[in-house]
């Protein structure tokens, strides 16, 4: 495992090779405590107020609880728990729900499923493409586009919810969505029917996407901000969705550590990127409340460890962290089970400005229609 402390927007560019997340796997919780211990002592040591080492000393994620846990001994499994993420990581080379005996291993849920072949996967990418090469690669991205200002002018433009329509072919729970999937002709024709933003779906194995997807429809034309819909667990994913042209990029709360979505929100800033943290309970959306610099939270019906979906879940979270959220002039997006304009005004009416949707419109042949439908109206745009 690569250790998240030498991460600090203050510090040189070219002082540190930028480290993958708490939960990367390129070595050795051991090795890695080895490291942390001797460069913890080193800072220690350092009294010269302008050094690297003393503004790693007085970086908050330098000196945050799961290091100090990690640097003690605990794995990230128990790190994570301890904050109630139910999502184990697995860490092996090779899908670990492949194989037999002790090496074969069952995951609890569907997002645990998808979380140990997100390892396997971005591990072979990393192998083929190392980080620091996909960093140069993002440094000659287009700019990104600004995801949060398109769904607030949107929003005020419709006096509705804005609208960030999904470019999605398939899901684990209803398989195969639309069979004549062509990604620029649906980004392209939710965008000229008012969609604020586009999410483009980039997981392979379990949803169908890609990240050629992502880089084709942001080559083609289409004005729309993206947003890179991946589980993410790494940052190699956050530099590799910017070089593909993704202005925001998806952290999800159930499966990322609190030190990992801090850091992951550093880096995405560092992009110009904005980040769309989603939530499924009450617990989760604590966490998030506690970090410092989150702009946008999407709330999700859908439970991705059942797949069941309760847009209750919206309304209960709001009526209890509503004040809170605009307090700190948090945006909200409503996310899965909005089919009809009563969904959408429940959604709105319980403090949603912005609703992520996918299914509801992919499956239908003409966009125009579908996304009136959803509203009962035509969107401006």
């Amino acid at each position: 495992m690569e250790s998240l402390l030498a991460a600090s927007s203050s510090l040189p560019a070219a002082a540190f090779s930028p480290p993958s997340s708490l939960s990367s796997t390129s070595s050795s919780p051991h090795a890695l405590r080895s490291a942390v211990a001797g460069a913890a002592r080193a800072v220690r040591c350092s009294a010269a107020k302008d050094s690297i080492l003393y503004a790693l000393e007085h970086d908050e994620m330098f000196n945050s609880a799961e290091v100090i846990q990690w640097e003690s001994g605990k794995s990230i499994n128990s790190i994570a728990a301890a904050q109630g993420i139910r999502i184990r990581r697995r860490c092996r080379p090779r899908y670990p729900s492949e194989g037999s005996g002790a090496d074969k291993a069952v995951p609890r849920n569907m997002l645990e499923q998808i979380i140990w072949d997100k390892e396997v996967e971005v591990s072979q990418r990393k192998a083929k493409k190392p980080l620091q090469k996909v960093i140069e690669s993002s440094q000659h991205a287009p700019p990104a586009r600004d995801f949060v200002g398109a769904l607030t002018a949107a929003y005020r433009r419709n006096t509705a919810p804005a609208l960030i329509a999904e470019v999605k072919k398939a899901s684990p729970s209803r398989g195969v969505l639309r069979e004549d999937f062509n990604p620029v002709e649906i980004a392209q024709s939710y965008e000229k029917n008012g969609a604020a933003c586009l999410s483009i779906l980039t997981d392979e194995k379990h949803f169908q996407g890609s990240f050629e997807n992502l880089e084709t429809v942001r080559n083609s034309g289409v004005k729309c901000p993206l947003l890179c819909k991946e589980f993410v667990i790494d940052i190699w994913q956050i530099y590799y969705a910017r070089s593909k042209g993704a202005d925001a990029i998806l952290l999800i709360a159930a499966v990322l550590p609190d030190l990992d979505i801090k850091y992951m929100l550093r880096i995405s800033k560092n992009l110009g990127m904005t980040a769309l943290i989603e939530v499924h309970d009450e617990r989760e959306l604590d966490r998030v409340l506690k970090i410092d610099g989150v702009r946008l939270i999407g709330i999700n019906n859908r439970s991705l460890e059942t797949f069941k979906v309760d847009t209750s879940n919206t309304k209960t979270l709001l009526e209890k962290r509503g004040d809170l959220i605009r307090d700190k002039g948090i945006l909200v997006v409503g996310e899965s089970g909005l089919f009809t304009p009563d969904d959408v005004a429940y959604v709105q009416n319980a403090g949603v400005s912005a609703i992520l949707v996918g299914e509801s419109l992919v499956k239908q042949e003409n966009p125009r229609q579908a996304i009136a439908g959803l509203y009962g109206k035509e969107l401006l745009h």
